[in-house]
């Protein structure tokens, strides 16, 4: 079966995101001042074969694990579809 796996990698809670702060700048200086925070991730889809959703689910997290998210400043969910 082919799976569409969604993960979402964003930065830390406890780190600061520069490409947000960078945004959240950008909007100040076209007046929009009304938004407070902005935090910057990545949004990665993924067409996964597998023989069921949780084999969908482990493949996503390893490759998550060892690739797409640097878990020392980041962190990852995965969504199966």
């Amino acid at each position: 079966m082919q799976f569409t796996v969604q993960v979402k990698v964003m930065p830390l809670k406890e780190l600061l995101d520069p490409q947000g702060k960078a945004v959240i700048s950008g909007l100040n200086n076209l007046g929009i001042q009304s938004i407070r925070d902005v935090r910057v991730g990545k949004n990665i889809t993924l067409q996964i074969e597998a023989e069921s959703k949780e084999a969908a689910q482990a493949v996503a997290e390893e490759a998550s694990k060892k690739l797409l998210a640097n878990q020392v400043m980041e962190y990852f969910e995965i969504q199966v579809d």
